[in-house]
C-alpha cells in the first residue's frame, strides 16, 4: 500500500544540515554569475548576442546544478566558470579582429523596411514572426508601413525605425491585427490597396484580382495614409 512520506517528500535522504550548505551554495553561484556579466561588460539581457546567450545557458546550468545536488563538488563547477570565461574573452579577441568572424558569430544589421516596403531578400530568410514585427511596430505608435522611411533589426533582436515626417507619409500596408484589418483576394470597391506580403500599393478597381507585380503575392488590404500618433 503506498504511503505518503513527507521526509521522502522534502529531504530524501539527505539531512537536514544540508540545507545551511545549498544557502552556501546558492550564495556560490550567484556571486560567480554576477561577476561573469561583471566582467564581460554587458548592462542587460537584451544586449546579449548568440554567444553570450549560450555562455548564460551554461552558467546558469552549472550554477543550478551546484546549488541544490549534494554530490556535486564546487571546485570543478569553479573551473566550468573559469573555462567559460576565457572562452569568452577568446571570442571577443577574434571577433574584434576579424569582420568574417564577427558576422557568422554576431549576425548582421538586417535592413527589414525601407521607403515603406519590405525588402523581400530580408523579408524571406526573416526568423521572426509578421504578428510579433507588427506589435513592436504599433508599440511604437506606427499604424502602417508608409509611416517608416527605414526600419533595421539589430543584432540583438530589437527593431531600430526611422519615420518620414508627417508631410511625406506614404500610403502602407497596415500593421493593425486581424480584427481591424480585412484582407482580400478580390477587392470590394475601387481603390488604393497594398499587398500584404511586401506592402507594394496599388490602384485596384471592384471584384479585381491581381498578382502583386513585386513579390507575385494575391493577398491585399486597404491601404492607409494615417499620420504616426505620438
Amino acid at each position: 500500500m503506498f504511503s505518503f512520506d513527507w521526509h521522502r517528500f522534502f529531504l530524501n535522504d539527505l539531512s537536514i544540515t544540508f540545507l545551511g550548505e545549498v544557502a552556501v551554495r546558492v550564495i556560490f553561484a550567484y556571486v560567480v554569475v554576477f561577476l561573469f556579466l561583471k566582467v564581460s561588460g554587458r548592462r542587460g539581457i537584451r544586449q546579449l548576442s548568440l554567444f553570450e546567450l549560450v555562455i548564460v545557458l551554461t552558467l546558469g546550468s552549472a550554477s543550478g546544478d551546484v546549488t541544490f545536488y549534494d554530490d556535486v563538488p564546487v571546485l570543478p563547477v569553479a573551473m566550468v566558470f573559469v573555462v567559460l570565461l576565457v572562452l569568452y574573452r577568446f571570442t571577443t579577441f577574434l571577433t574584434a579582429r576579424s569582420a568574417r568572424i564577427s558576422r557568422w558569430i554576431e549576425g548582421e544589421v538586417i535592413t527589414l523596411i525601407q521607403d515603406g516596403l519590405y525588402k523581400l531578400d530580408s523579408l524571406d530568410g526573416l526568423n521572426i514572426s509578421e504578428d510579433e514585427f507588427f506589435m513592436e511596430l504599433r508599440q511604437e505608435g506606427v499604424e502602417h508601413l508608409g509611416q517608416i522611411r527605414l526600419a533595421l533589426i539589430e543584432l540583438d533582436g530589437d527593431i531600430s525605425a526611422y519615420y518620414f515626417d508627417d508631410d511625406k507619409v506614404k500610403p502602407g500596408l497596415s500593421v493593425l491585427p486581424p480584427e481591424h484589418r480585412q484582407d482580400f483576394t478580390h477587392v470590394p470597391a475601387d481603390g488604393l490597396y497594398a499587398c500584404n506580403h511586401c506592402g507594394q500599393t496599388l490602384w485596384l478597381q471592384a471584384q479585381q484580382q491581381l498578382s502583386c507585380p513585386r513579390c507575385q503575392r494575391k493577398l491585399w488590404s486597404l491601404a492607409l495614409s494615417n499620420r504616426r500618433s505620438r
